[in-house]
């Protein structure tokens, strides 16, 4: 039997193409010998059991990102890489979540966790606590049969073939939801966000990890089901594909906030934190200092609490985790407070043109003067963010 790999194939735009007239399926069709069903990403949950994987290739139907996904031959990848439509052929990469540590508290009695206090967001639900902002979850799913989380959880899907429901078998996604959502309950936890509705896109396996492909549908999805806010507390070390770059960029072009973690290696900054349509988030501790595991780099832009973070966990549990998995919902939270008040569209400036500089010009500034490559341009300030009623004007070094 011949050998197939997962791929992403990224194709031309329609009106680069020398061939106009065909649609990229039947390109990629033309070029491939090997036996696959196209169907479009956002309908993954409805692959028949009976249909084997590595049959099945994965479109994203986006003009401005033609991007198919599917198990190829050596020979058809080469049939592909000459084809004068085709932009990339690329390896399908991983992803992974971003945690270091774990403890398993249990609060007695509803707990602000020390990281939403220390971003000031208790402070800002005197005017909005987020209600009918959605947030996505780009993780492993969420439990969502837990009491702080399923009063504001509004559904969800899976992009990992083995795991068709978006409930989470790891506890990643269950952790970072409850830090942007959990509910104002009397018990538990609470959220930066404690109305904000939850989705859960399982783009990360039971395992904590993920293919860029899945990543890539993920966020495919997002854009179709009209998520504000997406949370990526996912990342790689290595350069990914061209077509996750693409689809983060279009998704920013479309009016999404993209939030993701800054890495937890000391180095660079990980993908996709590290795109410019991103915002890449470092880890601090409750001294206000850099997490010892934070990544930086220039393309950080903000901090927040990543160290020994209370959060909920599947079963109804709770826990402590520590990563800039951790540190990047209470920035996804803080932007669906700032979002929720301040739904008037600006004049001349795009929604999350404006939420995005109204993050960087309030956050509390933590190292040098401006902008720096171990906090950014500070940390996160939830309540400035959400009462600052005029835009700020354009920021340096932002989109």
């Amino acid at each position: 039997m011949v050998e197939r790999v997962s791929y992403i194939v990224t194709f031309k735009a329609k009106n680069e193409r020398t061939d106009k007239e065909s649609d990229k399926v039947e390109i990629f069709r033309s070029a491939i010998k090997s036996p696959v069903n196209v169907i479009e990403a956002a309908s993954a949950l409805r692959v028949p059991a009976y249909v084997p994987v590595e049959n099945i290739a994965f479109d994203i139907n986006e003009y401005e990102a033609p991007i198919i996904s599917a198990q190829l031959t050596d020979d058809d990848v080469a049939a592909l890489k000459k084809d004068p439509d085709v932009e990339a052929v690329e390896p399908d990469g991983k992803c992974y979540a971003l945690p270091v540590v774990e403890g398993q508290p249990s609060p007695e009695v509803e707990t602000i966790p020390w990281g939403i206090d220390r971003i000031k967001a208790p402070q800002a639900w005197d005017i909005t606590k987020g209600k009918g902002i959605k947030v996505a979850v780009c993780d492993t799913g969420i439990d969502f049969t837990h009491t702080d989380l399923s009063p504001n959880y509004r559904g969800g899907i899976s992009f990992v073939p083995a795991e068709t429901g978006p409930k989470d078998f790891n506890g990643h996604g269950t952790h970072v939801a409850g830090t942007i959502g959990a509910a104002m309950n009397g018990f538990g936890v609470i959220g930066v966000a404690p109305s904000a509705y939850l989705y859960a896109v399982k783009v990360l396996g039971s395992d904590g990890s993920g293919n860029f492909s899945w990543i890539i549908a993920g966020i495919d999805w997002c854009i179709r089901n009209g998520m504000h806010v997406l949370n990526m507390s996912l990342g790689a070390s290595s350069a990914p594909t061209t077509a996750l770059e693409r689809m983060c960029n279009l998704a920013w072009r479309r009016g999404l906030i993209l939030v993701a973690a800054a890495g937890n290696d000391r180095g660079p900054v990980n993908f996709p934190a590290k795109y410019e349509s991103v915002i890449a988030v470092s880890a601090i501790d409750s001294a206000n200092v850099i997490a010892r595991f934070s990544s930086r780099g220039p393309e950080v832009e903000l901090c927040a609490p990543g160290v020994d973070v209370l959060s909920t966990l599947p079963g109804n549990r709770y826990g402590t985790l520590s990563g800039t998995s951790m540190a990047c919902p209470h920035v996804a939270g803080a932007a669906a407070l700032a979002l929720s008040s301040h739904r008037w569209a600006p004049s001349g400036v795009a929604q999350n043109v404006a939420i995005r500089r109204l993050l960087a010009s309030t956050a509390e500034n933590l190292g040098r003067p401006g902008r720096d490559e171990e906090y950014g341009f500070g940390r996160v300030n939830a309540d400035e963010a959400a009462f600052r009623l005029e835009v700020p004007p354009a920021v340096p070094g932002l989109p």
